[in-house]
């Protein structure tokens, strides 16, 4: 199937990603007053799993989910399953601002890992994004001036696992349909998560399953959207909407959790933003996209 290049469209399905990803953190934290983080994983692959059946069916069934790949993703999912459940740990933990403020740290991991493994050269541009994530990350967590926050580094290292995660998702993209990736990320990260799931499992109550119910359908979804935004325009004009995250999930924890930005949140923020942009500065517009 052929996608034309659209950059209205794509911002129709990035506005759905921002608003996913955005729902999920806000119910990640709700449901960790309650629920233990690996139960809340394993509920939100299932559930998934339920969710993504249809686009399963429109996309030729399970026989069509058959992969030369498995490996990979393996390799793939548990990077993933650490980072998300190192994530949502630290919703509970950190304001929200700063964990998504250093979370963005993850392109310039990914950078990195693209040199080492992919073949990908490092360039000026690349460096100058990772070195503005390190300093945008030094500032924000302030080591040798206040106490760093076990929160801070857990998202620290929640970003270092997305980022080997997204370095192989993107080998995998090369072979593999976007319904293909998500379908094994929800099978692998229920297997992962299972046993852990089990042990600490509760039945959740009334107020917390509305949250765990928007956690898959977002935690799903929000994947989708993406690579759905990335078919029809590139990433200089997709990425730039992502970084909308930063300012609206601290009005958010303004609003919500009565969460104060400092001064060192918002300066370290735009350091790291900075360099994610001049990332994106020497990137073309797609032509036409043919997809499975």
């Amino acid at each position: 199937m052929e996608f034309k290049p659209s950059n209205l469209k794509a911002a129709f399905w990035m506005t759905g990603s921002l608003t996913a990803i955005l729902l999920m953190a806000i119910s990640g934290r709700e449901a960790s007053k309650e629920l233990n983080v690996f139960q809340i994983m394993e509920m939100r692959s299932l559930i998934g799993l339920a969710m993504l059946y249809p686009l399963i069916r429109s996309s030729g069934g399970l026989r069509a989910m058959r992969t030369k790949r498995i490996w990979e993703h393996l390799g793939r999912n548990t990077a993933h399953y650490a980072g998300q459940f190192a994530w949502l740990m630290a919703l509970s933990l950190i304001p929200l601002a700063q964990v998504i403020a250093i979370e963005f740290t993850t392109p310039a991991w990914t950078a990195i890992m693209a040199v080492a493994f992919l073949g990908e050269r490092m360039n000026l541009l690349r460096t100058l994004t990772i070195l503005l994530g390190i300093v945008g990350v030094v500032i924000i967590v302030r080591p040798g001036v206040g106490t760093v926050e076990i929160g801070q580094l857990i998202v620290l290292g929640a970003a270092f696992t997305f980022g080997i995660s997204f370095t192989m998702v993107k080998s995998l993209t090369r072979t593999e349909s976007v319904v293909k990736i998500i379908f094994w990320m929800l099978i692998i990260q229920s297997g992962i998560g299972l046993l852990p799931a089990l042990h600490v499992w509760q039945w959740p109550t009334m107020h917390a399953w509305p949250w765990v119910i928007i956690i898959a359908f977002t935690g799903t979804f929000s994947h989708f959207c993406m690579a759905k935004a990335l078919l029809y325009a590139d990433a200089t004009v997709v990425i730039p909407m992502d970084f909308l995250r930063v300012p609206l999930t601290a009005v958010l924890g303004w609003l919500i959790y009565a969460e104060r930005l400092d001064i060192y949140t918002a300066l370290g923020a735009v350091l790291i933003l900075s360099g994610n942009l001049l990332n994106l500065k020497n990137r073309g517009t797609p032509k036409a996209i043919a997809v499975e």
